[in-house]
Order: C-alpha cells, then sequence, then structure tokens
C-alpha cells in the first residue's frame, strides 16, 4: 500500500491533490478501501489553500466556502450584499463573482476559519483576476501531528 498521492474529490472540488496521503486501508473482509481521517482538518487546509490561490473563485470554490463557513446561499448572500440568486449564478458558474465579493469571501474564510491568509487589500485585490484554468490545491498529510494537514500555499 504506502503512501501516494490522493486525488481528493469526495469535497466537491476536483483539483485537489493530498500529497502522502496514505489513506489505503484493508476492511475486515480483506478490501481495499480508502479511509480519510480528519476530515474537518483537510477541508480546513483546502479552504486555506483556495483563499491563497491566484484567480478568481470558480462555483464549485464558492460552494466549498459556503458550506465550510456553514452559511446558506441566502446568509452568504446577506454577508455580501447581492441577493441570493447571484451566489446561486455564481455556484453553477452561471456568471463570475466580482472581485470585490471575491475578495471578501476570501476574507470571512480566513477569519471565520483562522486560517493563514497573509496578503493584504491590495495584493488580494491583483490576485482576484479570472483566470484561463484552476490551479491544483495541493495539501500535504503530516501524520501523527496535531495539525495532519497543510496547505501547501500556507
Amino acid at each position: 500500500m504506502g503512501t501516494r498521492d490522493y486525488h481528493y474529490t469526495e469535497c466537491g472540488l476536483d483539483n485537489v491533490i493530498v500529497t502522502g496521503a496514505g489513506f489505503d486501508v484493508v476492511d475486515d473482509n480483506g478490501e481495499r478501501i480508502v479511509e480519510i481521517p480528519a476530515v474537518g482538518m483537510l477541508h480546513k487546509a483546502i479552504a486555506e489553500g483556495l483563499i491563497n490561490q491566484n484567480g478568481a473563485l470558480g462555483g464549485q470554490e464558492i460552494r466549498f466556502l459556503r458550506t465550510e463557513l456553514g452559511m446558506t446561499q441566502a446568509e452568504l448572500a446577506k454577508l455580501l450584499h447581492r441577493d441570493t440568486q447571484s451566489v446561486g449564478r455564481w455556484e453553477r458558474n452561471k456568471c463570475p463573482i466580482e472581485p470585490t465579493q471575491d475578495m471578501t469571501l476570501r476574507q470571512i474564510t480566513r477569519d471565520r476559519l483562522k486560517v493563514n491568509l497573509p496578503r493584504d487589500t491590495e495584493a488580494l485585490s491583483a490576485i482576484v483576476t479570472p483566470q484561463a484554468s484552476r490551479q491544483q490545491i495541493k495539501i500535504k498529510r503530516n501524520e501523527g501531528t496535531p495539525n495532519p494537514y497543510q496547505s501547501a500555499a500556507a
């Protein structure tokens, strides 16, 4: 079995790679299964990777962050001074999130999830432009430590 990179799509994102994963285990029937410990900590590391990546947030990413924040579309819309339909359109990639709302969502995520976002407002403004392709979110697994996952962006 050993450790290998794991393409973690269970979170609803298609660009998350966990390095040094070692999630393969054998169940009682001898079947190979994937077991992911500390999913909450993994999702927190993914959120940190998302808010630190270059490029405007896409629909899957907005939905992931909103869910991790424990918010409904209506709650996020109210916080960002938009209507619920706007959040739904962003999440379905029907229209892009505006740069100001993108920056604010990143800052809300930083504050509520207590993750690292080392950029000041000017630097953050420079990264929220649409990109032609999505970057991979790389998460390093550090087994046996208090925080078993770390965003490569941190």
